[in-house]
């Protein structure tokens, strides 16, 4: 949605200050208690900077514009607050898109502050002017451009209610220069009202009593849980309703940490890369219960094979999604948590279905995630198995897109919800290393790897720069396979091996790249160097890149082709 200014509102309460359009974005940002702000600064916004000259607000000077935005959403899915950014019009604005979009499409709070040319200048083609409302429109839960002063105090107010409520998401304000110079009423004490913006929290009883009553009847039933239960906080809601109700538990790449991967009724990650049993599952389930799940092409596949056999209930914050690809039974409208605890309180039991989850086991047993050492070359899964030992498995894990993110979410399992920071949606290569940077700023005492590809580490390798100038101690390890692996991978089973433009055998000198930027850089080739050179990056106090050569031609397994259903994978076995 989008709109130029808020409605109108009434009078100002008492005490309301008389200040500069700039410093009322700054005390706003202290009132709704910003910890960090990413950005770039440039003409249009030159007068917000200098009101955040001495404002006490932490600023993280990333080296482009995406980098900014990446890395508040970084932070935001860590900390579940809304990240912070500002960039300049024209350049700055756009710069901003692939983020915004890649925020949209997975639901993370943010409020996005773009400058704008004066006013009177809208529409000339002044300097740096772009339609900044029109492009961002369709990619932001809601945006906004500010033309009276006035209104800019309930306008932030707002940003951060939309941009955290609900369905969470990133809301734009456009800020034309002027505004930031003019004198007006700073008033932040009046509550948000949005007639048009009301969503449903708390879900409607006799739905949840519909899906107690389908669990009682159930022979083969199965919850699929995604990111809704981590921006919900229902975690601990969904072990005790799983305990309940002893029915195995799928999760979508976005969900994972959501249920303990320790948990005997976990059944792995599902979908186009996911686990036999978690794929199964769903496809012979006679109940689904989806929790805070999006039914998108990567978990379902063929939809004309997806949960054929199932009654499907939807719980879900945005009714926009229930139903849209999944015809749904049992629709149900409302926080994950919400209706996790109305499920527990409904007193729900577990039906007659215990064949089935010992079969589900089974297949889990049967056939589990593999791959096969060969004694000499450094083996991608393997990386991942000994960065999730040595660090027990309590890191924050940050990828790119690609193989090495498929590979870090099957064999890095997750205990804890926030511990996994990747781009899913939209898929946006360059999101790891900007994002682990988020990360860690929202996780000060934690450690976070970023776990990348080499070639989304070059679209955003600039921000190493960040990691030296703040001391961020994240540890950047490159799973370089001189390719676009995924690319590759793709080509080499559906393109008859024509690798067109996806090969890179000609490789930066990654170590000479650390050094440049101020970091300590290792080498790995093999398992035992890789070994040595973890155990080195996590003794070192500071940011450390780790080269990690790993084998070139390895594929990611299992896999469910293009047009095919869930049931048909390939790699299952090796």
């Amino acid at each position: 949605m989008s709109v130029s200014t808020p409605q109108h509102r009434p009078g100002p309460a008492a005490g309301a200050a008389v200040l500069r359009g700039a410093s009322m974005l700054v005390e706003a940002l202290k009132r709704e208690g910003v910890e960090v702000i990413f950005g770039y600064p440039g003409g249009a916004v030159l007068t917000v900077y200098d009101a955040l000259y001495d404002a006490g607000i932490p600023h993280i000077l990333t080296r482009h514009e995406q980098g900014a935005i990446h890395a508040a959403e970084g932070y935001a899915r860590v900390s579940g607050k809304p990240g912070v950014v500002i960039a300049t019009s024209g350049p700055g604005a756009t710069n901003l898109v692939t983020g915004l979009a890649d925020a949209m499409m997975d639901s993370l709070p943010l409020v996005v502050i773009t400058g704008q040319v004066a006013t009177d200048l809208i529409g000339t083609d002044a300097f740096q002017e772009t339609s900044t409302l029109g492009i961002t429109m369709p990619i932001t839960k809601h945006n906004y451009q500010v033309r009276d002063v006035a209104e800019l105090p309930m306008t932030i107010k707002e940003a951060f209610h939309i941009a955290s409520t609900g369905r969470p998401g990133p809301v734009l304000i456009d800020l034309p220069k002027d505004i930031t110079n003019a004198m007006g009423l700073f008033d932040y004490d009046r509550p948000v009202h949005i007639p048009g913006y009301q969503p449903t929290i708390v879900p409607n009883r006799l739905q949840i009593r519909k899906i107690v009553a389908a669990i009682k009847q159930a022979k083969r039933p199965v919850i699929l849980a995604g990111a809704g239960v981590l921006h919900a906080g229902a975690h601990e809601w969904l072990r005790k309703f799983v305990e309940r109700v002893r029915i195995p538990v799928v999760h979508t790449l976005l969900g994972l940490g959501g249920f303990p991967a320790s948990h005997p009724l976990f059944l792995g990650m599902g979908g186009m890369h996911g686990t036999y049993a978690a794929n199964m599952a769903m496809y012979e389930a006679d109940l689904l219960i989806n929790i805070g799940a999006r039914f998108d092409d990567r978990l379902t596949g063929n939809l004309a094979h997806f949960a054929r056999q199932a009654k499907v209930a939807h719980i879900d914050i945005d009714p926009a999604e229930i139903g849209k690809n999944v015809e749904t039974d049992i629709p149900v409208v409302g926080d994950a948590g919400e209706a996790l605890k109305m499920l527990l309180e409904e007193d729900a039991t577990p039906g007659d279905y215990a064949d089935w989850v010992e079969y589900l086991l089974n297949l889990k047993r049967e056939f589990p995630l593999w791959y096969v050492p060969d004694g000499k070359t450094l083996k991608p899964q393997r990386l991942i198995e000994m960065i999730h030992q040595m660090t027990a498995g309590d890191a924050i894990i940050v990828t790119d897109v690609g193989q090495h993110q498929m590979w870090a979410a099957q064999f890095y399992p997750f205990e804890k919800p926030r511990r996994f920071v990747t781009s899913g949606g939209l898929g946006t290569m360059g999101f790891g290393l900007p994002a682990a940077i988020g990360a860690q700023i929202a996780a000060r005492d934690s450690r976070v790897f970023a776990v990348l590809g080499d070639g989304g580490f070059q679209m955003t390798l600039q921000e190493l720069i960040v990691l030296t100038e703040y001391q961020l101690p994240v540890k950047v390890v490159i799973v370089n396979n001189t390719a676009l692996g995924m690319v590759r991978q793709w080509q080499e089973l559906f393109y008859s091996e024509r690798y067109s433009q996806s090969l890179m055998p000609v490789q930066p000198d990654y170590l000479k790249l650390a050094e440049a930027y101020h970091m300590k850089g290792l080498l790995a080739t093999t398992e035992e160097e890789a070994e040595r050179a973890l155990r080195e990056a996590l003794a070192t106090p500071g940011p450390v890149l780790v080269d990690c050569r790993v084998t070139p031609d390895e594929l990611v397994y299992p896999m469910v082709a293009p047009g095919k259903g869930i049931h048909e994978m390939v790699g299952v076995k090796p």
